[in-house]
């Protein structure tokens, strides 16, 4: 299955695009197959047939289907290793790798969620324990090294690195030093900065598309 097409289904400006990031930073060939939200395209019977929960992003690697921004990154690299973004089995910081991928999507965007909506979930029952202590922890971790792992990138820190810049950007994490220039380090790369700009294109042609759409139904 490892020579089957990799096809990418992704919306610009969503979780989707740290995914697009991520399939070129690793260097894997891809297709990418663009929906536009602004049109509704997410919630069409085709797109939730692959997706039920009409989200993206999704991946198909032939007659698999991969949901959860998370379980796609940890996929993706395992099925390129030779990229090095990813530690091996039997690395010592394999552990530490998949704490902190789990850690972003069990306790990490929770807490943040419900912190922007004004959840109030006491910490003995959230899964999360607090959002401070959340922030806490990871300004604790990232004081201590470049990089989640170290001092080597890894798929970790593309998660990471686009969630801080998009989180920043709302206000929704304290705008501590440690965290922004974090983000600033891993989205200056320049598959970031190549998708970021391409989304810009993107969103415009979709933002078009949408209001023509909305014109046509109401004449």
């Amino acid at each position: 299955m490892s020579d089957s097409k990799l096809i990418l289904h992704y919306a610009p400006r969503s979780r989707s695009s740290t995914i697009r990031v991520l399939m070129d930073e690793l260097g894997m060939p891809y297709d990418l197959h663009v929906l536009n939200m602004r049109a509704g395209e997410l919630k069409s019977p085709a797109y939730r047939a692959i997706n039920p929960l009409g989200k993206v992003p999704a991946l198909q690697h032939g007659d698999t289907i991969v949901t959860e921004a998370i379980a796609i990154a940890l996929y993706l690299a395992d099925l390129y290793p030779q990229a090095g973004l990813t530690p091996a089995l039997t690395d010592p910081r394999r552990g530490e790798y998949m704490r902190w991928m789990v850690f972003y999507a069990a306790s990490f965007e929770p807490a943040v969620v419900d912190r922007a909506v004004g959840n109030v979930i006491p910490p003995e029952t959230a899964p999360y324990g607090s959002y401070d202590k959340v922030m806490e922890i990871l300004a604790a971790h990232l004081e201590g090294a470049p990089y989640m792992l170290g001092d080597r990138i890894s798929v970790a820190d593309i998660i990471w690195g686009a969630a801080f810049r998009w989180l920043l950007m709302f206000k929704l994490v304290p705008e501590l030093p440690v965290f922004t220039e974090y983000a600033g380090r891993i989205t200056s790369r320049p598959s970031f900065q190549a998708v970021l700009a391409d989304e810009v294109r993107l969103d415009a042609e979709h933002e078009a598309a949408a209001a023509a759409l909305a014109a046509a139904r109401a004449g």
